[in-house]
């Protein structure tokens, strides 16, 4: 089978490790086809510069296009290195969104949403003293908003808040509530030709499951969509490429008979055999 992680954070963000380079060697000695490198890079906060808790985006941004390049040329005959960036909440933040499509040439970009307006990322949340149901909601709402914007490629860990949920509550609320609003996402990245992440991340932690999980990714198929992309969310050299097959694995009963990698944003498909 040929495997690719196309999320994957370097020391340029703030929450990872090792070094571009570094995580593209692990990607080497696991035998991966291809990788992106989509460090972190949050719309909102690019405003406040060096005054910013995740540190300067106008500074790692940069950093990490140009380290990925030099990866992508160290390791040509080797692996695919993708030049990506994971753009958090583009919706609020217009001027900060044009700002980060403006550092560089991206291969690749995955759409995300950690925190919803006005609050917390969804790490930090006092689950005890919110209803979950409405915080989902807007949640999801916020989700739509960003499968319908244009400058990406992959939506990004759709179930993300589950992750913090479970561990905080012991529980995960009945997700068949948000079946209309989940439905009318994927709708919107089938209209768009965008694809859904497949984040194994989940199959690490307390979650045990695939972010979105398999009947989610199933409904995906059965609505229609075709594109897929499938990412470690590894922060460190330890989880690149881990749980990609598993992934993988989960699409094909799922239905699907490919996944994409994206060079120049455009999709590059690969079979799963």
């Amino acid at each position: 089978m040929i495997l690719s992680d196309l999320h994957t954070h370097s020391n340029n963000s703030f929450d990872a490790k090792n070094s571009a380079d570094e995580m593209c060697c692990a990607a080497v000695e696991r035998g991966l086809y291809a990788i992106a490198v989509t460090d972190h890079c949050e719309a909102p906060f690019i405003k406040y510069g060096k005054d910013c808790e995740y540190g300067s985006f106008d500074e790692r941004i940069p950093k990490s296009i140009k380290e990925t390049l030099a990866a992508k040329s160290k390791y040509a005959d080797k692996l695919k290195v993708l030049c990506g960036i994971e753009l958090g909440e583009p919706m609020h933040d217009s001027d900060g969104t044009k700002r980060a499509l403006s550092y560089g040439e991206y291969d690749f970009i995955l759409a995300s949403v950690h925190n919803l307006r006005d609050m917390e990322d969804f790490y930090y949340l006092d689950y005890s003293a919110i209803n979950l149901s409405l915080l989902l909601n807007n949640y999801f709402d916020e989700i739509a908003e960003t499968a319908d914007f244009d400058n990406y490629d992959s939506l990004a860990h759709l179930t993300y808040p589950l992750r913090y949920i479970l561990v905080k509550t012991g529980s995960i609320p009945d997700m068949s509530e948000f079946k209309t609003q989940i439905d009318k996402i994927f709708k919107i990245l089938i209209k768009k030709n965008k694809s859904l992440e497949i984040n194994v991340s989940g199959l690490f932690k307390e979650l045990k499951t695939t972010l979105p999980d398999y009947d989610l990714i199933q409904r995906y198929y059965e609505l229609g969509g075709r594109l897929i992309t499938v990412g470690t969310d590894s922060h460190s050299t330890e989880y690149v490429g881990k749980g990609i097959e598993t992934g993988l694995n989960i699409a094909k009963k799922a239905g699907f008979k490919q996944y994409a990698i994206y060079e120049n944003h455009n999709p590059v498909f690969i079979d799963i055999p």
